[in-house]
């Protein structure tokens, strides 16, 4: 299946690579979503593609703002996928028309059409707010989103084992001599659960080394690693399980770490 690219000028002065095949239509992994992704892996999905959530901001009239998410629709006659910018305000959606990608995966499209979106000026990253000390709007998107305990990851894990007829303790100690709290705790099971932060503990897929003070970073970062670690090896001496899932892990697939871990 060769795919055919053109140049070509769309709707609203947005120019994009056309993309069709030859004989078919194109692969649904190139714009269709993963079948059964949660609304939080979808969102934590258009985040990745934009570069951030502070990246994915439709500015409206009168300054009024919204949280934009890029939508496919494949035509038969053209073979060819179209990116639309969606967003709701006041309980309606709307949409305006980015252009047509061309890549081979959905993710590749998705970070095609939002780099067109911010070409064609349809989308911006958030302002830094009058006063704030943090260097871009990136480093501040971070650290608001680094909240302690009760993220959004966590409580749909929460959420996701609860309705399996699981109870647990939440941000307890497994250990009372050790100064080290678990997101959800099994005291019975011995099984202590962790949701770690993708920028805070290092994730492999998405944390990005800071251009700014960035041995300062990298040494924060390195000590949460280690400290991780630490933490993993004594409630593995005391005879404890433990799991460990990324925030950007949907919330039934870690649960279904944590349902291997009670049963194991």
């Amino acid at each position: 299946m060769r795919p055919l690219m053109t140049l070509s000028g769309g709707h609203d002065g947005v120019t994009s690579v056309q993309h069709g095949w030859s004989d078919r239509l194109p692969p649904d992994r190139s714009w269709k979503p993963k079948a059964g992704m949660s609304r939080a892996a979808r969102s934590a999905e258009q985040d990745r593609a934009a570069g951030g959530r502070h990246r994915r901001v439709v500015v409206l009239e009168e300054g009024r703002r919204a949280t934009g998410s890029i939508a496919f629709r494949v035509y038969h006659r053209t073979r060819r996928i179209r990116a639309y910018l969606r967003w709701s305000e006041r309980g309606r959606t709307s949409e305006r028309y980015v252009g047509e990608v061309n890549c081979e995966t959905r993710s590749a499209n998705l970070t095609q059409a939002w780099a067109m979106a911010r070409d064609a000026k349809l989308v911006r990253d958030e302002a830094l707010p009058v006063g704030s000390k943090a260097s871009s709007t990136a480093v501040r998107a971070v650290m608001t989103a680094n909240k302690g305990r009760d993220t959004r990851p966590e409580r749909l894990l929460r959420s996701a084992l609860y309705r399996q007829g699981l109870r647990y303790r939440v941000n307890a100690r497994p250990l009372p001599d050790l100064r080290r709290t678990a997101d959800l705790v099994f005291f019975k099971a011995r099984v202590a659960v962790f949701v770690d932060g993708c920028y805070w503990h290092g994730c492999p897929d998405h944390y990005r080394p800071a251009m700014k003070h960035s041995e300062f970073w990298r040494e924060k970062i390195e000590g949460n690693r280690a400290r991780d670690a630490d933490t993993d090896a004594q409630l593995r001496q005391q005879g404890w399980k433990v799991v460990r899932v990324w925030e950007h892990e949907a919330a039934d697939v870690a649960a279904v770490k944590v349902i291997a871990a009670l049963d194991g």
